[in-house]
């Protein structure tokens, strides 16, 4: 019973993550943003006191059932450690706990951690890691998908799905993810839960509190007949039956020992001794776990071509290099995000104006920073500081969003067409939301000419002059990064 709660929990787990991680339509978000909240290092991270305590307590009492039902890359390798169970039946055994590797990967990340090392940090947080393979490998073949219904509704004249734009937002993020994915399904083949048992830095902090959980697997050596199918399916490599002990720091509660023995030799219960003339309910216990769980682009790239007047296809923009990183509005700076960014790629793939993408700065490797080639950021759109579950973009309303400035507008004289190509433009101009571009007299090859001018006191950085701006394939005018942002 317990490993078919385990199991449903997992299902809709995964179901739950996958779809936010997808960023299918904000309204997923409302009502299922909170599976990214419990995620054990984005509530650290963002000082959630409340599910760090209830995380805590639910491995003191239960053991880690955060990494059976709540870890979204957990679930992944069980999945694959399932399929290699269906090639070679009970193929595991009892091995040692590797202490020093994993209490020191684990000092190694919480010293990058404080440090502010992004590339060691963003690359082993677990629900970040998975973040990277749904947004990277996923949501480009469920965009294909999308459109492909597009235009079947399009031939039929209906327009239930909106066609999107498929394109990589980082090569470097769609390696580290492909890798990712492919390592971990051969280790979970291979080694069942080798890697959250060795590497991973949440199931190592959990172990601290799960090693003397109140409920746990125990053995009733008066049943047990050294059968050793316990061990041999124990993808923790946590039971050895010979001497009728199990690793509860590495146990992660899924039932699967307790499924395959046939002599009902092991239960998951208190501490508290059960007499033998009384049966354990095992369903009750198995509910009351399941009940405290539930309370606890790509390579396809597909770009749409821009034509100008149906003729002449437009050049696609180049990004600018900027000499300090550009970051959402809400994130306060560079250096903020650099430490409070696990770098999950939720805000990238609910960013509904292409905006963000992942760094491959390795200070601030993968994580989310502004680009204007395909989009500018809206002021009126506060979306990506409404997902994050980590508090690296600091939630802000729209009212705020509409005074903070997060870079200013540069312009490049070299590239402005105006100069250029003898034509009068003033595109930045007009589409600037707040005014901040005035056009004035300039005294070019050809006489006098309008071009832009900036009051920086007034550019918040949302990147419409740089996105409108007609020069290709580099802007005549692009936005700068604040190093701190300010509010005026």
């Amino acid at each position: 019973m317990l490993r078919k709660i385990r199991i449903c929990l997992q299902v809709v787990m995964l179901t739950l993550v996958t779809l936010l991680l997808l960023g299918i339509g904000f309204r997923v978000h409302l009502w299922a943003g909170w599976v990214a909240k419990i995620q054990f290092l984005p509530a650290i991270l963002a000082l959630n006191f409340g599910v760090i305590a209830l995380l805590i307590v639910a491995a003191l009492l239960f053991g880690r059932i955060y990494c059976s039902v709540v870890c979204p890359l957990g679930i992944m390798q069980d999945f694959f450690s399932w399929l290699g169970g269906k090639a070679k039946k009970n193929r595991f055994s009892y091995a040692k706990e590797k202490v020093w590797l994993r209490y020191g990967f684990l000092g190694v990340f919480i010293l990058a951690l404080i440090i502010g090392f992004a590339p060691l940090t963003t690359l082993f947080e677990p629900y970040s890691a998975y973040g990277r393979i749904v947004n990277s490998l996923f949501k480009p073949l469920y965009d294909l998908l999308n459109n492909w219904l597009a235009g079947i509704d399009a031939a039929n004249d209906r327009y239930n799905f909106t066609e999107v734009q498929i394109w990589t937002r980082s090569v470097t993020t769609f390696v580290v993810a492909l890798l990712t994915l492919l390592l971990l399904a051969v280790i979970a083949w291979r080694k069942g839960r080798l890697y959250c048992n060795s590497i991973c830095p949440v199931g190592t902090t959990l172990s601290l509190c799960s090693r003397n959980s109140l409920v746990r697997v125990r053995f009733d050596k008066d049943k047990c007949k050294n059968c050793g199918m316990c061990e041999k399916n124990c993808k923790a490599q946590a039971i050895d039956f010979k001497n009728g002990t199990v690793d509860y720091s590495r146990c992660v509660v899924c039932g699967d020992c307790l499924d395959k023995c046939k002599f009902d030799a092991l239960h998951y219960t208190a501490k508290k001794p059960v007499a033998a003339s009384k049966p354990v309910d095992t369903e009750r216990r198995a509910f009351l776990v399941g009940a405290a769980v539930a309370g606890t682009s790509a390579a396809l790239a597909q770009t749409q071509m821009k034509v100008d007047g149906g003729l002449a296809v437009i050049e696609d923009k180049v990004a600018q290099k900027r000499e300090t990183p550009l970051t959402p509005p809400g994130s306060i700076s560079a250096k903020h995000m650099q430490r409070h960014c696990t770098a999950c790629q939720l805000c990238v793939s609910s960013c509904p104006n292409n905006v963000l993408r992942p760094s491959t700065d390795l200070m601030h490797f993968m994580q989310p920073m502004m680009s204007f080639e395909r989009g500018y950021c809206r002021p009126e759109c506060t979306r990506c500081s409404e997902v994050c579950p980590a508090g690296a973009i600091k939630p802000i309303t729209r009212e705020e969003k509409t005074t903070i400035h997060v870079g200013h507008a540069v312009w490049i004289k070299e590239n402005c067409v105006v100069l250029t190509d003898d034509v009068s433009c003033g595109n930045c101009a007009r589409h600037c939301p707040t005014g901040a571009i005035q056009m004035i007299d300039h005294e070019g090859p050809n006489g006098t000419v309008q071009v832009p001018a900036v009051d920086e006191n007034k550019c918040i950085g949302c990147g419409a002059c740089e996105n409108l701006c007609p020069a290709r394939p580099f802007s005549a005018i692009y936005v700068e990064g604040n190093e701190i942002h300010h509010i005026g």
